[in-house]
Order: structure tokens, then C-alpha cells, then sequence
């Protein structure tokens, strides 16, 4: 492969090293990708933040990375693929700006593996509660959880169910520094 017609990408796991649960040690993680055939394969703390260079498409990437987890390290876990050129749209099109300056990890980007339900952040609103906000900005939603989502009955099982298919969330420190590693 040309390094030339690959494009960079971002990989984001939903629900590994969490609790004791789905481990994948980043490095090993990395090793994994770079045997896929991506480069410059590069990680960000232990809950999936994957940037690479590969060719494919988001959904044939993603099905390239949940398969090759599955077969090394037993897992089965969604994989949401995004380009890189992408990433900084997100940022600029934040609802929340003032919460994600003054409580960063209570702002939380979502983004779907498939194309999100139209009206879904309308139908999650309805389950809203403790001050919490939710806003769908293009292919993402976006959540406050003003008193944390601890508690919050916006649940990952209901992100999947009402955007139509699995949901990864990412604070917004997590967003801005993924954005610092794309340059």
C-alpha cells in the first residue's frame, strides 16, 4: 500500500478496560493495528482511541478492527471508525461550549457505527433528567450530564437502542486531545 492514498482515521472501542472487563493493553492494541497493514498507528489512554493511515472505508475498517479483536483478544466490542478531517467539526460544532470549559468530563460527544436515528436526540431528551441536555450536531449527539452520568438514565443500552446502533461516548478532554494528536 501507498502511504500516499491512505487517509488518517480515528478508531474509537466502545466498553474496554473498563472494570476489569474486555482488557486490551494499548500496546498490544497498537501491535494488532499495525499488523492490519495501518501506519502510524498511535493510541490515547486505555479506553480505545485509536489514529491510524490506512485505505478502506469506515465500515469495511470497522469490521477489520472488531474482527481482528475478537480473533486475538476474544472480545467482541464495537468499533466506530471516523475520518480524521471529520474531528475538527465536532469541536466546532459543540452545543455545549460553556459546560465543556468549566466541567469538561461531563460533556460528552456520541457517535454512532451507523447513520443516527434523525430524531434521536429528541427521544433521548425525554429521559433527561438532573439538569442533563442533549443536542444531535450532524452524525453525532451530544449529552451534558450536570450531575455526572453516574446516575443518568441515558444509559449506553439506550444510546444504542434510540440512535439505531451502538454508541460510544468520548468527554470533551478526550475530543480535544484526539484533536491535538490529528496536528
Amino acid at each position: 500500500m501507498s502511504s500516499q492514498s491512505q487517509v488518517r482515521w480515528i478508531a474509537l472501542l466502545r466498553g474496554i478496560n473498563v472494570g476489569g472487563h474486555n482488557k486490551m493493553p494499548m500496546a498490544e492494541l497498537r501491535n494488532l493495528c499495525a499488523g492490519l497493514g495501518w501506519q502510524n498507528v498511535a493510541t490515547y489512554i486505555q479506553s480505545g482511541n485509536i489514529l491510524f493511515s490506512a485505505e478502506g472505508s469506515t465500515s469495511a475498517l470497522e469490521k477489520q478492527l472488531a474482527g481482528a479483536i475478537a480473533s486475538h483478544f476474544g472480545h467482541r466490542v464495537s468499533v466506530i471508525v471516523r475520518p480524521a478531517a471529520a474531528w475538527p467539526l465536532y469541536i466546532e460544532l459543540n452545543p455545549f461550549p460553556e459546560a465543556s470549559a468549566s466541567e469538561p468530563n461531563r460533556v460528552m460527544l456520541g457517535l454512532a457505527q451507523k447513520s443516527l436515528a434523525a430524531d434521536a436526540a429528541e427521544r433521548l431528551s425525554e429521559f433527561a433528567a438532573s439538569g442533563e441536555s442533549i443536542a444531535q450536531r450532524t452524525d453525532s449527539l451530544w449529552i451534558h450530564y450536570a450531575s455526572g452520568s453516574a446516575r443518568s438514565k441515558i444509559t449506553p443500552a439506550l444510546l444504542d437502542r434510540l440512535a439505531g446502533s451502538p454508541v460510544t461516548t468520548r468527554n470533551w478532554r478526550t475530543v480535544l486531545k484526539i484533536n491535538e494528536m490529528i496536528g
